[in-house]
């Protein structure tokens, strides 16, 4: 049967009218028939994410191997169920979710409901009105959570729902900082007009060259929704993956790549690795976490990844260690006058 059919009917289409326990017998009962017609089965990879129930199933089948696989086109298969589904049931939604009286309005001072990206809102007033605010991503630093518990506004986010973006971001980043892409880009840029281009880009391509990520060592610090991706990515680049997280749920634990490498003292991922990124909250255990304590600790040249919050690193004490070359490249997705213009310094927008 077509997967995307099969997913669409069997557990999304055929269960959103239905509770959570529902949804998750059906899969059950899906997986037994599939077992049942299958008696010789050994290995049973499913993409991490669809199933929710992998400790269910290694308990009911035990002889056989489940994994949970990171599919890089998983979010392809998504909407290619959700695309079955609309064409199952085109008003199925718009009918459970919302009424004819729902609006999308752009007075605040009128909405029951906001939902916000990374806006900040603890100078903002909002109306005694206002129900719930919808954090679209997983940090809530943005919202004043105590203030609005006080009034009764509930806020709540959606971990995991830009975990892959920000997966292929990191990506981007590891291969922007080992290859030095932009100096060649730039360099071909400036030379466009010369009749030898050719010839001068074979003398010139081995100051851009930098070196493979294959081999090379990477410190994952947080390994939630989006460091799990991360790690296991850079596992299949052909990286060896040290991850550090105090608080890893077991969720994340099941999805986390054998090949990955635990590590239970921070201290030691800084003194290993070639290459550190940072996948955790902005609260303030974790404010300013890489400082000058932390990247004196680091190897030499070492490469530091930030698409998690721009406060999590101190950014005078990179600049001190891009100038002395503790640090050899900072990348990271939260620009700021203070390190934009800085050599190598590599920064893109949020």
């Amino acid at each position: 049967a077509n997967p995307v059919e099969t997913l669409a009917e069997k557990y999304i289409g055929g269960s959103m009218r239905t509770t959570l326990k529902t949804r998750h017998t059906l899969l059950d009962e899906h997986l037994t028939q599939l077992i049942e017609k299958h008696p010789d089965l050994q290995v049973l990879e499913i993409a991490a994410g669809l199933s929710p129930r992998g400790w269910w199933f290694r308990q009911h089948f035990p002889q056989i191997d489940y994994r949970e696989l990171d599919l890089p086109d998983m979010a392809a298969t998504k909407q290619a169920a959700l695309t079955q589904i609309d064409s199952l049931s085109p008003a199925m939604l718009s009918a459970d979710l919302f009424t004819e009286d729902f609006k999308v309005i752009d007075d605040l001072d009128k909405a029951d409901a906001v939902l916000v990206r990374s806006a900040a809102m603890h100078d903002l007033a909002v109306p005694e009105s206002l129900l719930a605010v919808a954090r679209a991503g997983a940090g809530v630093n943005n919202i004043p959570l105590d203030e609005y518990a006080k009034k009764g506004i509930v806020a709540f986010n959606t971990p995991g729902a830009n975990a892959n973006g920000v997966k292929e971001l990191v990506v981007a980043g590891l291969l922007l900082a080992s290859r030095d892409i932009i100096g060649g880009y730039n360099w071909v840029k400036e030379n466009a007009s010369e009749e030898n281009l050719a010839k001068l880009v074979e003398k010139q391509k081995k100051q851009y060259a930098g070196n493979e990520l294959k081999g090379k060592s990477i410190g994952v610090i947080g390994l939630g929704a989006i460091g799990v991706l991360v790690a296991n990515i850079c596992n299949r680049l052909g990286m060896k993956v040290y991850g550090y997280d105090p608080y890893v749920s077991v969720r994340s634990a099941w999805s986390l790549s054998r090949m990955v490498k635990h590590i239970a003292s921070i201290d030691e991922l800084f003194e290993t690795c070639d290459y550190i990124t940072i996948h955790v909250p902005y609260m303030d255990s974790t404010k300013g976490m890489i400082n000058k304590e932390a990247i004196d600790k680091m190897k030499d040249g070492v490469t530091l990844l930030n698409f998690a919050r721009g406060e999590l690193v101190d950014n005078q004490a990179v600049i001190e260690g891009l100038a002395s070359g503790k640090v050899k490249h900072y990348v990271t997705d939260f620009p700021s006058a203070e390190i934009a213009g800085v050599d190598k310094v590599i920064t893109i927008p949020h």
